[in-house]
């Protein structure tokens, strides 16, 4: 899908996950609600499920996932949405950390975006692809 076509949720969601894909956090930090709430979870044993509210929780835990991550090596498999929701299916590649040189963690990221443009919910579900 071209960026013109996009949805105004799907844009903005694209725009979350190039900021923390390339580690630019300030980005992602800004595009948050005062309070976002994002809940994740995964076939993993690690690591465990998230519920989290507010954009310091949700930064910590977001860059708990994605600084272990090749910058830049995020790819939006599909994407999907309207003026509020946003559902994008993305594959990161992961550079070691907890999850493992060379792991990739193909995850479903739904996303729900308020009047002010702002991520106000995230739902992630993940999981460890090893080779």
């Amino acid at each position: 899908m071209s960026a013109q076509n996009e949805s105004p949720a799907v844009t903005i969601a694209r725009a979350h996950v190039e900021a923390w894909g390339r580690h630019d956090f300030d980005t992602a930090r800004n595009m948050l609600a005062p309070d976002v709430r994002v809940r994740v979870t995964t076939t993993a044993p690690y690591p465990p499920d998230t519920d989290l509210t507010g954009p310091e929780a949700y930064m910590e835990g977001l860059r708990a996932y994605a600084e272990p991550i090749v910058p830049g090596s995020v790819h939006v498999l599909a994407s999907t949405g309207d003026d509020r929701n946003a559902l994008l299916l993305l594959s990161p590649t992961m550079a070691g950390g907890p999850f493992g040189d060379g792991t990739t963690a193909p995850c479903a990221r739904l996303y729900l975006i308020d009047d002010n443009g702002k991520i106000t919910a995230e739902q992630v579900v993940f999981y460890l692809a090893r080779d």
